[in-house]
């Protein structure tokens, strides 16, 4: 097949799975804005981004790596076998002893909801290793339902939990714990990994090579945790639970675009790996990544434009100060797409110390921006240390990316990009109903334009898809 038509069948199939059911989740937010204080939803989010934190640190990363291996060995049934006995008995060992070091910890430091924090992280370590094992195996389908079902029993669970028994942040924990397992579960069957395990298979130079790849991820899936999340910390430290939940609901709308950015760089990893070493690889990589910009950077101006007319909808009136710290964290959003693609094209070399290292340096950027100015501007500093940490690690994965492949941008592209997000910007904070729909039809308008050729392209496969014999 066609590597673009693969590329756009999984990254359509993995969309249905993810974005839809993620999409479905926003209609909570006037659920949770209504039922739960600012500060217990600050709890909430401070809880997912511990465990956000640990997941990397407890599983070394293991999941990226018995995806890249799974892609190597497909088709070869004993290979496959060793891979993932080796993948479990590691995953075994990893969750025991970071069990036990829980236990002991949490027996001296008082933490809310103890026991149900520690059951969340362990089923978000197994259906994060499960949901790459099904894509290391090519079953983007079954991916795609999990992640229904993992969407569907958020949204029921949380309905149930919230509205019906008023457990407030513990019910929201609960349905996020509850969410991944029945997404492992199913996984675990539907692939049916027992057939799998046998721990007489276990390599221990599989293990050190697994290791030796994916160990480097660790710092950056640290570096990713505190570019992302640090800020959280820092808010609840120094402006309390209160503001960590308004900082959260302001990342709320930018976080669509981050998970139609991940369903894409889920599809995107597989192919950068298959096509790594292919002789068109250069111009290949590039058509790819100019779509992908015009495409992303439209997407995060029009939902700048669209913010006046949607946040009132969605969010009730006690969150209303987070209204203004959406268009920076949406700019580092888009930042980030370009870091994303970039980062794939490491991973398919098998570069992840270069991953790790240009991490670390947006972490740096992202901690300093943050201590320095969080007590002068508020959660304005959180917001602005994101998007400008996104943009030095964009620019420098740019520029040493052209060590491994040459990616070239179109010609006024970047200028483009600033004049769009100036233009967007600016009449966003205007807080005038003529601007904004003036900010809306101009935005259209250039989207239309920039994405001109991959739309008509679009339109005629779907044309000869399903309306011509």
């Amino acid at each position: 097949m066609n590597k673009k038509k693969q590329l756009a069948k999984n990254t359509l199939i993995i969309f249905f799975g993810r974005v839809c059911t993620q999409l479905i989740s926003y209609f909570l937010l006037p659920l949770y804005t209504a039922y739960l204080a600012t500060s217990e939803y600050g709890l909430v989010d401070l809880v997912q981004t511990y465990i956000t934190l640990l997941v990397p640190i407890v599983t070394l990363e293991l999941e990226m790596s018995v995806f890249r291996y799974l892609i190597d060995v497909r088709g070869k049934e004993k290979d496959t076998k060793v891979l993932m006995s080796n993948n479990f008995f590691i995953l075994g060992i990893s969750l025991s002893s970071f069990t036990l070091l829980y236990l002991i910890i949490t027996s001296f430091v008082v933490i809310p909801f103890r026991f149900l924090i520690l059951f969340d992280a362990i089923v978000c370590v197994l259906s994060g290793n499960f949901l790459q094992i099904a894509r290391g195996f090519g079953r983007t389908v079954d991916f795609s339902i999990s992640c229904i079902l993992t969407g569907i029993t958020t949204i029921l669970s949380n309905i149930v939990m919230i509205c019906y028994l008023h457990k407030g942040a513990e019910g929201m924990i609960f349905s996020m714990a509850l969410a991944n397992f029945i997404c492992a579960l199913y996984l675990f069957l539907r692939i049916k990994m027992y057939n799998y395990i046998d721990f007489s298979l276990v390599d221990k130079k599989l293990i050190k090579d697994m290791n030796r790849y994916s160990i480097p991820l660790i710092p950056n899936g640290v570096s990713w945790w505190i570019v992302n999340a640090s800020d959280r910390s820092i808010i609840a430290f120094v402006l309390g639970a209160g503001a960590n939940g308004l900082y959260a609901i302001s990342n709320k709308f930018p976080t669509i675009i981050s998970s139609l950015t991940g369903v894409f760089n889920l599809s995107w990893s597989e192919s950068a790996a298959l096509h790594i070493n292919s002789p068109d690889r250069d111009e290949f990589f590039s058509d790819i990544t100019n779509t992908v910009i015009k495409l992303f950077t439209s997407m995060g101006a029009g939902m700048i434009a669209c913010m006046p007319f949607l946040f009132p909808l969605f969010i009730n009136a006690k969150f209303q100060e987070a209204y203004q710290y959406i268009p920076f964290l949406v700019l580092g959003t888009v930042f980030n797409v370009a870091i994303c693609l970039y980062s794939q094209v490491y991973l398919a070399k098998k570069l992840s110390k270069q991953v790790a290292s240009t991490a670390i340096l947006g972490a740096i950027i992202n901690i300093v921006i943050n201590v320095l100015f969080i007590k002068k501007i508020g959660l304005y500093a959180a917001a602005l240390s994101t998007a400008i940490s996104y943009f030095v690690m964009m620019i420098y994965r740019h520029i040493d990316l052209k060590k491994y492949i040459h990616i070239t941008l179109e010609k006024g592209l970047i200028i483009k990009t600033i004049l769009l997000f100036t233009f967007a910007i600016t009449l966003y904070y205007q807080n005038n109903m003529y601007y904004n729909i003036i900010n809306l039809i101009g935005v259209s308008i250039y989207a239309v334009l920039i994405n001109k050729s991959f739309l008509l392209s679009s339109y005629h496969v779907v044309i000869d898809k399903f309306f011509k014999k």
